[in-house]
């Protein structure tokens, strides 16, 4: 996922989006509602994890206006605030889900992947597509009821493209949400290497090439029957 993380706090936020990205996630993290309103006007997140105590302006008040315009990415609320007038007033605002401090990384990214199913309509951790398969809570791929090894990488690019199977995405779109802003800045031809990579080892057929627009998930039909498709 691509992950917007406003938190204030230099330790957590730093803990947060290390754990994160050691996950496979691509994080920005900005320490105030206004930074992070800058970074939402030209990237595209698939969630936004928010701390309420924010300088210069409440969580709560950038919540409820991100949702006035028109926002719709998922909202994990976490925050020290327990009470259960707090609670409620969060999920008023707009928060699709609410963790109180202390937190793990491990509980965050269960929570984080609840939150992609319910927004991409897939109720359940098991994806299939096809030969594929991909176990997105145990980061498991299986191809014609084989496992198959993948990069962090190369599971990540997988990911989006199941994420949005009808869709065809741009190569700035693919780069986007698999890379953070400051991190890991991709060489020229990464994106094609990568993609090369997963037809190497899940067959021809898993990523469609179309010409002048971009990406999009295949057929993920065995050869014989990609080529029938044809």
């Amino acid at each position: 996922m691509r992950l917007l993380v406003t938190e204030d706090d230099a330790q957590l936020g730093e803990a947060l989006s290390l754990g994160l990205r050691q996950l496979g996630h691509a994080v920005d993290w900005f320490r105030d509602g206004a930074s992070a309103d800058t970074a939402m006007a030209s990237t595209a997140y698939d969630a936004l994890v928010l701390d309420l105590g924010l300088p210069g302006g409440d969580g709560i008040v950038w919540l409820q206006r991100w949702r006035q315009r028109g926002r719709t990415l998922p909202v994990l609320v976490l925050t020290a605030r327990d009470g259960i007038e707090q609670r409620i007033a969060g999920l008023d605002a707009g928060a699709d889900d609410y963790l109180i401090k202390p937190i793990t990384i491990d509980e965050l990214a269960a929570r984080l992947r609840a939150l992609l199913r319910r927004a991409s309509g897939r109720a359940q951790t098991l994806w299939q597509h096809g030969l594929l398969e991909y176990d997105i809570a145990a980061k498991l791929v299986r191809w014609d009821g084989q496992s198959v090894e993948l990069t962090g990488r190369e599971l990540s690019l997988l990911e989006v493209l199941m994420s949005h199977p009808e869709r065809v995405l741009s190569k700035e779109a693919l780069k986007d949400k698999l890379y953070d802003w400051g991190h890991e800045a991709p060489e020229g031809n990464a994106l094609e290497v990568h993609i090369h990579h997963l037809r190497r080892k899940l067959g021809p057929s898993v990523v469609r090439t179309v010409r002048g627009l971009g990406y999009a998930l295949g057929t993920c039909l065995s050869d014989a029957g990609a080529e029938a498709a044809r």
